[in-house]
Formats: structure tokens, sequence, C-alpha cells
């Protein structure tokens, strides 16, 4: 099992969604030998027998040895390798695989055995070994003729980039893989291609590429009539049907996936999925069912890994109703995954049992006894070197030391599994976060519950890491979002980048508002209000109601200054002490969502007083000053017409003509904004600024989060390639976006606008949290250029004066006009 695979079935353990994953290509060559010698060692491991199977091929091995039948002896090891890989034991996997290389140079074997050693690299998290073992696998196929041999390495080498967090690049892969099988006839490998680029597009996200394709794979199956792998694909289809919301429809095609399974392994794997749905669907009678299904099909089936998966999955679901499943049938089922696993020398599968049987007792308040059980399964996880099971088991047992009062092991429990969590970056975002984990469920709880677990009677040291512990949140949310894992975190300090800043950190918790505050050259500071978090929700909400022009002004002045009260009024005095004169905000949640700018004091605007900027978090803004020369120089370019399905931006001409009067510009508006044009444009010059006044809308669901161009939608990874090449000889220092929104009913929508910020690679982004009236925005743009290029200030500065003077103009002064620009990144 790679570590991929480790780390996607160690989450649907949490998860309400069991899947087929991406599978790596593994060929099984025939020994000569007798039909039984020659089958038996397959069908077990098949099975899931991974210990049968291993005594099976060590004894092939030692028989073909004794006859000095090299190439057979090599194919044996091979075998061994792969089924001691499966329990974990890969030191032993890995020498055996070492001596069978040295044994034969037989084309056909050695390729064989290199794919194996790529799977076992992989597995040993050494994703880079593992692509250049499948390669020369792949040399040592085509050698031998052998063509469809050498894809099926490709098919892995797409894998090792996806455990990677590379997943685009796995994804141009398996497209191409899928286009040289395009043309010909069904076959066993033209369908894996399908499906694997199916699910590595859900995975990605696109759910609507993801269905068409699994629908493809399901007629490539049809084709070749076979039955199971006709309900495998429809399985996989289910899958994505449900995360597309689809849920009824979804459970019709587990219905047919499971009738038309011949196999009892199929059909469990469909059942956990039917019961998990019923279970979201809070369906009891339909779950029950389903249930009690599961544990007779379980009951024909020897003890396997997936069984042992089964019956936790199975188990982790029913936890979310004890009222409908009794702890007493649970835990007989979590006893039995233990045994199981135990017979079968699955020490993953052990840990993983144990510490769901922990988290049981835990849910009962028998904490001694959970406590028991997690330290026996995180210590069965170190055993295997699981980092991506043991953050799991370090957590839980950091609830329960808090629970039992025990302060400093809970800190160090939780510190654990953070630092684990950062040493998996490349595996958390192998995976959508619509799709088969919850990053909401299994990842944020535990930054979370740590800052919480900190800023409880908080010392300097303990500020600190909590400090650290939001950073950190908010880049997992972000490669999490951008299904990336390749943001470059900076080191940079506060009172090294400006001494006239102060970086401000809410954060929302359960029970309350947790603000941190650092100033230059002073301790960091905490401020907690006791309120539970639908309130402070609600409160975020109402400010964003009040802010349309015809609500009420005391309303809007009222919800304002509430929020002021909590962010603000704590620091005022040291604000004011320490001279400083801008804020930067570390946002958390629907904090997102407010225009800061426009919180009330009871005697004036935020914005008033101090210039205001956004950071997804410190380590990722790089501080730099514009040069004067910088500050004279733009790519123009937005659309004033009607298009797509927007209305049109007549307001855009004038806001282009207006920046043209201060600075020096090269402008694209309507038939000529265009992807090409701007490729060329940024490519030849050296664009310091780039300003699109467009349609665009952002969005939590990376697939949603778009610019409009007049040829097409420009989508966050095609801005990055857009502004890539440039880039890397001189990045973009301010990106403009005036005229995007935020997608309707989104309560994360602004993750989509902090995340193009970020992977636009421009050093700042100013944009805006609404579609604005567009000839107040002509007139702010105007304004904001003007002071950037005219006096020697910093972008939030310039920002700042910007939105005073429409503050300052009767027809513009309500912060429904001015207050939804936001400075992203690099304020100064």
């Amino acid at each position: 099992m790679t570590r991929l695979k480790s780390w996607l079935k160690s989450l649907a353990v949490k998860l309400c969604l069991f899947i087929l994953t991406c599978s790596l290509i593994v060929v099984f060559q025939p020994l000569i030998a007798t039909a039984s010698a020659r089958s038996q060692g397959i069908q077990l491991y098949e099975a899931g027998r991974f210990q049968d199977a291993i005594a099976v091929w060590q004894q092939a091995a030692r028989t073909y040895e004794a006859q000095n039948d090299r190439v057979n002896q090599a194919l044996s090891l091979n075998y061994l390798a792969l089924a001691l890989q499966e329990l974990g034991e890969l030191k032993q996997a890995s020498q055996i695989i070492s001596e069978s290389l040295e044994l034969t140079n037989n084309l056909s074997v050695r390729a064989r055995v290199l794919n194996t050693q790529g799977k076992l690299f992989l597995a040993l998290g050494q994703p880079e070994k593992a692509i250049a073992s499948w390669q020369a696998a792949e040399v040592a196929y085509r050698q031998n003729g052998d063509e469809l041999g050498a894809i099926g390495t490709q098919i892995n080498q797409a894998q090792a980039l996806q455990n990677q967090g590379l997943i685009r690049r796995s994804q141009f892969i398996l497209k191409s893989v899928t286009q040289k099988l395009q043309t010909l006839p069904a076959s066993s490998l033209k369908l894996a291609a399908v499906r694997n680029l199916g699910i590595v597009q859900q995975v990605m996200g696109q759910l609507e590429e993801a269905k068409t394709t699994l629908e493809e794979s399901v007629s490539i199956a049809k084709q070749l009539n076979d039955r199971e792998e006709i309900s495998v694909s429809l399985f996989n289809l289910a899958n994505v049907v449900r995360s597309m919301g689809q849920f009824e429809a979804a459970l019709e095609q587990y219905d047919e996936a499971s009738k038309l399974a011949k196999l009892p392994q199929t059909r469990l794997g469909i059942q956990v999925n039917q019961f998990s749905t019923f279970v979201k669907l809070e369906n009891w009678k339909g779950a029950k069912e389903v249930f009690n299904q599961s544990k007779l099909e379980l009951q024909k089936l020897s003890p396997s890994r997936q069984t042992i998966y089964a019956r936790v999955n199975l188990s982790n679901h029913a936890m979310k109703n004890l009222q409908q499943f009794s702890n007493r049938e649970i835990a007989e089922e979590l006893a039995i995954a233990i045994r199981d696993a135990q017979t079968i020398q699955d020490l993953r599968g052990e840990s993983y049992a144990t510490g769901q049987l922990g988290q049981l007792y835990e849910q009962s308040k028998q904490l001694q006894e959970a406590q028991e059980l997690t330290e026996q399964a995180l210590s069965l996880s170190y055993r295997i070197d699981a980092s991506d099971i043991a953050y799991r088991w370090q957590w839980q047992l950091g609830r329960l030391y808090r629970q039992q009062g025990n302060r400093e092991n809970a800190i160090a429990a939780y510190q654990e599994s953070v630092r684990l969590l950062k040493s998996l970056r490349a595996d958390l975002v192998a995976t959508s976060p619509d799709v088969q984990f919850s990053f909401r469920e299994l990842v944020e709880p535990v930054y979370r519950e740590f800052v919480s677990l900190l800023v409880d009677q908080p010392n300097q040291k303990d500020l600190q890491t909590a400090r650290e512990t939001i950073e950190a949140l908010q880049l997992a949310e972000l490669e999490n979002f951008l299904r990336s894992a390749c943001l470059e975190a900076k080191t940079a300090q506060i009172d090294q980048i400006d001494t006239n800043a102060a970086v401000i950190y809410p954060i929302i918790l359960p029970d309350r508002l947790t603000v941190i505050a650092s100033l230059p050259g002073q301790a960091l500071s905490v401020h907690n209000t006791q309120l539970p978090k639908d309130q402070v929700e609600k409160t975020l909400e109402k400010m964003l109601e009040t802010l349309n022009p015809i609500a009420s002004d005391e309303e809007r002045l009222h919800v304002s200054k509430q929020i002021y009260q909590w962010l603000i009024q704590p620091i005022a005095k040291e604000l004011e002490q320490n001279q400083i004169k801008t804020l930067t905000f570390v946002l958390d949640g629907t904090l997102r969502n407010i225009p800061i700018a426009a919180l009330h004091d009871g005697e004036q605007y935020l914005i008033e007083k101090y210039s205001v900027a956004i950071t997804p978090g410190l380590q990722l803004v790089e501080p730099k000053s514009l040069t004067q020369s910088e500050r004279l120089k733009a790519l123009v370019g937005g659309l004033t017409e009607e298009r797509q399905g927007f209305t049109s931006l007549p307001g855009v001409a004038r806001e282009a003509t207006q920046i043209a009067s201060k600075l020096n510009t090269q402008i694209f508006l309507d038939r000529r904004f265009t992807k090409q044009n701007l490729q060329e444009s940024i490519e030849e010059s050296q664009f310091p600024l780039v300003h699109l006044a467009t349609h665009g809308q952002f969005s939590s669901k990376l697939s949603d989060t778009f610019l409009l161009m007049w040829d097409d939608r420009l989508t966050i990874e095609g801005l990055r390639n857009l502004l890539k090449s440039r880039s890397d000889r001189t990045p973009i220092e301010l990106l403009v976006l005036s005229a995007c929104d935020t997608a309707e009913g989104d309560q994360r929508a602004t993750l989509g606008l902090a995340g193009l910020a970020v992977r636009s690679g421009a050093r700042s982004t100013l944009a805006t949290l609404w579609a604005v009236n567009d000839n107040s925005t002509a007139d702010l743009m105007t304004e904001f250029y003007r002071s950037l290029s005219e006096q020697h200030i910093s972008k939030a500065e310039s920002l700042r004066q910007a939105q005073l003077k429409l503050l300052k103009d009767p027809r513009y002064q309500h912060p429904y006009y001015w207050s939804p620009f936001i400075l992203i990144g690099n304020w100064l």
C-alpha cells in the first residue's frame, strides 16, 4: 500500500465517504510451476490475506532457489515484497526487492520488479525515487516491446506525483495516457487509466468532469462485459454524485452497483458508503438495514485489511448517533476488527481499530480506558512509521489529557499532532475538500483546539505558539483549497517588516472570540470575548446585511461598533501609545467576509485612523516597498460590454482612461482583453502593476473561482500560468481586481480571493468583497493610483486615502461604496 493510499484510507475511517482510491498497477506474471502454485499466492494476496500469501511465496522462493531457477525466484521474491509492504514491513520488503533485482537481467522480470520497487519507495515516502524506479521500469517494458506495461508504469508515476501534491501534473499524465489508449479497443488497462483519471478529477474538485470520465469508465466496463468492473466504476461514479450533493441519486447508483457486484469485498465497500449516506440523510431505517447487511457480508469474508477497515468505518459512522446504535454493538465490531488485525498481523489495521475504540470510550466519558487504548494505537502507528494516523491519536490524546485537567501533557500531544500534520503537507492536498476527506473535520479542529488550549492562562511562550499555530492553519487551509503543497512560507517577523504596523489575529473558537495582537517590540497580548461561535457568526452576517445602502444607518453603526469592541477596543490604547499607523489582520473564518475598514468606534470608521491590510499569514508576505519607477507603469485590461451573461461595465472605460492619465499604461479592453494578448504583453514588458477591471467570482470551490475574459473564464490556475513566466523573473508587485464579487450564499467564498491572491504570485492584491458601482470604483482607483504615483507612501496608505476621498463624497460616503476594497499581502 503506498503512503498516499494509506493516507487516504486512514482518512476514510473518520469520513462519511468510503472511496475506491486510485490503485497502483501491479502486474502478476504467472510462475512457471503447477497451477496451484501459480495462483494460490496471488489469490491470497488479492483477498487481503497477506500473511498467508507471504508463507506461500517464501516457500516458492526457496523451491526455485534450490532448482537454480533465478527468474522464478526473482518473481517469487517480488510478490513476497508486495505482501510484506501491505503489512508495513517496508525495510524487509526493500531488502527483498533489492535481492530480486540482483538475480536476473530478464527484461520482463526486471520491469515488474522495478514496478514493485517504485511502489515500495512511494510507501516509504520517497516519491522522487518511486518515479525514478517507474521510469526505469517504463524503459525496460519498452525495450521488451511491452507498450501496455510501459503505460501501466505511467499511471503509477501519476500517483507518485499526486502523493507529492502535484495533482495537476498527475492529471496531465493520466490525460496523456487515456489519449494514447483512446483509439484502442476496450481493455482492462484502458479501464484503469480512465477510472483513475476520473478519481483524480474528483480529487481536484472537478466534479462535472469526473462524472463524465467515470461514466466513460462504466461504458468501457460494459464493453468488456465484466460485471465486477461495471460495479466498481458505478461505485466510483456514485461517490462523485454524492460529492455533488445528490444523495438520493447516489443511493440509487450504489444500489445498482451492489446488485452487479460478484465479489463480497466489492459489495462490502459499496455498503459502507450506502451506510454513511443514510447517516448523512438521517435515514435511520435505511442505515440500520445496511448496517445489518454489512455485518452479514463481513461474516462471509476471511479477515483482511478491507474487512478491518469496513468494520472501523461502519463503527465510526454509527458513533455519530449513539441513540440509534448502541455502544455495545459498536464495541463488538471494533473488537472483532482488532482481533482480525492481530490474526493477520496488520499493525496499521490494528492501530485504526484500537484508536477508534478509544474514541468510543472517549464519547462514553470513560477517559482512563480511552487513554490506554489511544496510547496503544499510537504505539502501533509509530512501529510502522505511520505519521498519517499517528497525528490522529496524538490529537485524541490531547483531548483526553485536557478533559482530565492535565494541561502540560495536552499541550505536548497537540503540539506533536500539529508537527505531524505539517510533515504531511503533500498528503493533505492529495484529496479534494469536497471528496474523500473533510479538512474541516480532520485537520482544522486540531489547530483550533490547540489554540483554545494555549490561550487559557497563557504565558508568552504559549501565545507565540498560538500565533504560529494560527499561521499554520491559514497556510494549511489555503493549500487545501488550492490543491497545492507548494506555498513558500517566509519567516519574517512583523517588527522587521514595518515598525509602525500591528498584526491582529482574531480566531473564532466554539465558546469565544480570541484576539492575539502583535505590536513591534512588544510582548504578545491576548483578549477573549466569551461568546458562542453561532452568535459571533450571526453578528458578522448582520454587519454584511447592514452594509446594503437601504439598511438602517443606526443598525449598521451599532453592529459595526460591536465588532470594533471585540477586535480593536481591547488594544486601542496600546495602538495609540506605539504610534501604530497600519493594522494588518490575519482573519479567520467568516471574519474574512466583512470589510474591516468599516468598523466604527462610535465616532469614526477604523479607516479614518489606520491603514488596513489583510494577509493570509505573515509567512506568506514578502516585505518590499515599491520603487518610484514601479509606481508608474501598469498593464490595464477589462470588459465594458456584456459578456457570458454578465452585465456591462461602462465605467471601466473611464477607469482605464483615468489610470492612463496617472501612469504609463498598456490597455486591453473588450475584444483585445484575451488570454493571448495579456500573456504576450506580460512576457514582453516589465509591468510591475497589473490592473484587471472585469467581472469575477470568488468561491470556496476552486473550480468556481474565476476572472472573466473576452474569450474565456480565467481560473486561478490559468492566472498563475499566465503570470508564471514573468513572476519567475520579476514578480508582479501589485495585482488589482476592481470589479469582482464573492459567490452568493457561500460563507467561505473569500477563501477563493485569498487563494487567487497567493497563487497569482503577485506580492500584493487589491480586490473587492462585492461588485461595486463602476463609476465610484473608477473614482477610487484614480485616487489610489494618484497617491501611489505622486506620494512616497505605502500601498495600504494609498488605498486608505482613496477610500477617505469617497467617504467625503456625498454620493459615495456610504461604506457600501468604499469599504469592500481590501489589500491582501504586502502592504508596504
